[in-house]
């Protein structure tokens, strides 16, 4: 479980591709603080710690977790947000984030708003997905490459968020504009509300 705050950018140091899976090393100010099994999420991606060296760790995306995120687009030298498995004891500064990403988005469309930036994102969408709970609405939260943030102008396939300098220079927000794909995760809070009503 994460919160969709970012703790700093990893960067992506040798890529090995073999039956469809992939192994990533990357390395980040606290690697040396790491443990083998535990999770981290990579631009929103949940993955697990499978090797550790020094200041470099290695983690395994597997092809449904390829098909679904960017994570197969990368390259070596690439920036990935990272953040670590959230602590039971500690504050929600974001909201709920399972690491589990629903889908690609492409941005676009990004434009200043008086030193923050507004990106806008267009995903896949159809009323089947729509009823398992993949959307977004005014105000509500969604996961754009694990940054936690609050969703404005929503239609039934694109939305906007507002990204404060602070958070476009301290993650791979720096890195997109129109063009790029990022991961979105939608809220679990929706997809919860979204199957109960199936039921009812």
């Amino acid at each position: 479980m994460f919160s969709g705050i970012v703790e700093e950018m990893a960067t992506v140091v040798d890529i090995k591709r073999y039956q469809g899976n992939i192994d990533f090393t990357l390395t980040c100010s606290f690697a040396r603080e790491l443990g083998i099994d535990q999770s981290i999420a990579h631009n929103g991606v949940c993955l697990t710690v499978v090797k550790l060296d020094g200041d470099s760790y290695v983690v395994t995306a597997m092809k449904e977790t390829l098909d679904r995120s960017n994570l197969g687009l990368l390259e070596v030298g690439d920036r990935v947000n990272v953040e670590r498995s959230m602590m039971m004891n500690g504050r929600l500064d974001g909201h709920i984030v399972q690491g589990h990403v629903d889908m690609k988005a492409r941005c676009t469309d990004m434009r200043d708003a008086d030193g923050s930036t507004y990106f806008t994102f267009r995903y896949d969408a159809d009323k089947e997905l729509a009823r398992r709970g993949y959307f977004t609405v005014d105000k509500g939260s969604v996961t754009v490459n694990g940054v936690s943030l609050t969703v404005c102008g929503p239609t039934d396939d694109t939305f906007t968020v507002a990204i404060i300098p602070y958070t476009r220079q301290n993650t791979n927000f720096k890195d997109i504009r129109p063009g790029s794909v990022v991961n979105i995760e939608f809220d679990i809070l929706g997809k919860y509300i979204a199957r109960l009503q199936h039921f009812a």
